[in-house]
């Protein structure tokens, strides 16, 4: 078994934004971070990414029963020209917490403080621990964050820090500012295109056929052979 997937993953619970992902695109969003580690009054603290993840497709059941069982999977050349980057998985008080600490609390020079605190918030964004809590819904579960092999796009932005007493409407607007930053994607780097049953195919063929015509009849016929079902593929790893 191979101990990571050539492709990266991405998934959600719904059909309609699998549609728009293929129709417009990956725009990231503020998510919700575990900071319990770092101290202080927030436990949480969210951060502009979209994720993805290369764990072996033997492993994809049960990451699909957390995050969704509808995705996509993406060339790793496609990954690297897009500048994602595997997430730093930290131990509790470990080295890599405690240099964060360090340089959260460490005053820069004004000649080169708000360029070093950016990419002193990108390095966090990038950073999790080995396990912790995560906001889903309105429930907080814990979570073995190393097993997921997650994967990050940050986009090149001035990153904000959202906190739990932001306001819905704060999130919305920073969100909205963030799609200028979407990932593009052409149907030469999707390599998987995943549903959760043989029944769920006709409709995505239908949408590809109907509401892609950007794309070349060719690329239209590729993707539809992307098309695999979870319960099709669960049965044979």
């Amino acid at each position: 078994m191979k101990p990571k997937s050539d492709s990266l993953f991405h998934f959600t619970r719904s059909l309609d934004v699998l549609k728009s992902i293929l129709k417009n695109g990956i725009f990231p969003r503020y998510c919700m971070e575990d900071i319990e580690w770092m101290g202080g009054n927030n436990d949480y603290v969210a951060y502009p990414m979209s994720c993805f993840c290369d764990i072996p497709l033997s492993r994809i059941s049960e990451h699909t029963s957390f995050y969704g069982r509808f995705g996509l999977g993406l060339s790793k050349e496609w990954g690297r020209k897009n500048n994602l980057n595997p997430v730093i998985y930290s131990s509790e008080d470990g080295l890599t917490q405690k240099s964060l600490k360090f340089f959260m609390q460490h005053d820069f020079d004004d000649e080169c403080s708000d360029e070093a605190h950016n990419h002193l918030y990108k390095l966090l964004a990038l950073h999790k621990p080995v396990e912790g809590k995560m906001v889903l819904g309105n429930e907080v579960v814990t979570k073995e964050f190393h097993i997921e092999n997650e994967w990050r796009y940050i986009p090149d932005w001035e990153i904000k820090f959202l906190f739990t007493q932001n306001s819905t409407e704060e999130l919305q607007e920073e969100n909205k500012k963030l799609e200028k930053r979407k990932l593009e994607i052409a149907p030469s780097d999707i390599k998987y295109i995943f549903v959760p049953e043989d029944g769920d195919i006709p409709k995505l063929v239908d949408f590809i056929n109907n509401e892609l015509g950007s794309f070349s009849l060719n690329d239209l016929k590729i993707l539809q052979t992307r098309i695999v079902s979870l319960a099709t593929l669960n049965g044979d790893i």
